[in-house]
């Protein structure tokens, strides 16, 4: 598939490229981590004001997972109580933190005028998966089993992440259709990864390793993935699930200088063959991480306000 980034998205690529940052693969997930978070003060957009922004301790099996609510100024209440998008932040399971999507959050929180709970869930490689998936789902069900008394309607509540948080989110959603978990009322996935396979075509094409290159994205693998067994279980490809059907409404967007945008796509479509409400937005000019660059690129800003307006629809 023929791809042209925008010319903004080409300005910023051209940037990275001569800051001359050396390639994630090439040193240690803590220099990537340190990286990423530089890279995100640089390109975060100015952050919306909202009513809160406190942490928060979510108990879990092997102890506290760290959080953040979020609380917008205007927030959508019925009987004094809440929507809620627990949120899982991007980073390939490796890099990434609050920090790095605090802006995005804020963002969300205020378009969708509701409250978000950022989710620290623990990185590779010093926690292999499924430590990943074990605290988005404990997580997830702490939320709503605690969901009166942080003001929020456990029957409006929705998951959603980027990049390896959409695989996060989509994960769970089909943990909690299967049974473990509470029953959500959608599901936000921002260019997901999704099948761990990496055999569709955008992971081929020359044009699509942009930032997220080919080769950072087989690290990422390496360092999160036990071993080759690991990708043909759903907990790691959400696209080896058997049946996607009964899944709540679904948010997909995706990217088109992206290596994961064909599986993205395939996904959206595979929802929708199995009876899933499904919104699907594409962004053919933009590249893997975008979402995060409201600064340096204003459609990361009018996907926010996007999925603000489509969590609100929910209701």
């Amino acid at each position: 598939m023929p791809v042209v980034l925008d010319p903004d998205a080409a300005a910023v690529y051209k940037a990275f490229q001569e800051a001359g940052r050396p390639p994630y693969e090439n040193g240690t997930a803590a220099e990537a981590r340190a990286f990423y978070l530089q890279g995100c003060v640089v390109s975060n957009p100015e952050p919306p004001e909202l009513q809160s922004a406190k942490p928060l301790s979510i108990s879990a099996p092997h102890g506290v997972i760290p959080a953040r609510i979020y609380t917008p100024k205007t927030l959508r209440k019925t009987n004094g109580l809440a929507p809620c998008l627990v949120f899982f932040h991007g980073g390939g399971w490796v890099i990434g933190d609050l920090d790095s999507h605090d802006v995005v959050c804020r963002q969300l929180a205020h378009a969708g005028e509701l409250i978000v709970i950022s989710v620290d869930y623990r990185l590779a490689p010093e926690h292999k998966f499924p430590a990943a998936v074990d605290d988005a789902m404990a997580a997830t069900q702490w939320v709503a089993a605690n969901a009166n008394g942080l003001g929020i309607d456990a029957a409006r509540l929705t998951v959603g992440g980027d990049s390896a948080g959409g695989n996060l989110a989509a994960v769970v959603a089909l943990a909690a259709r299967d049974g473990d978990g509470p029953k959500l009322a959608g599901q936000v996935l921002i260019y997901p990864a999704t099948d761990f396979a990496m055999k569709h075509p955008s992971h081929r094409e020359p044009e699509t390793s942009v930032l997220l290159t080919h080769s950072v994205i087989k690290w990422f693998c390496n360092h999160y993935l036990g071993g080759p067994a690991d990708v043909d279980t759903w907990k790691a490809s959400p696209a080896r699930a058997t049946t996607l059907a009964g899944l709540p409404p679904a948010y997909v967007l995706t990217a088109g200088a992206d290596p994961l945008r064909d599986e993205g796509d395939e996904y959206a479509e595979r929802l929708k063959q199995a009876g899933v409400p499904v919104t699907y937005k594409h962004f053919p000019g933009q590249f893997h991480g975008f979402f995060t660059m409201g600064k340096l690129l204003n459609q990361a800003n009018v996907a926010a306000s996007d999925i603000g307006a489509w969590l609100k629809a929910l209701d």
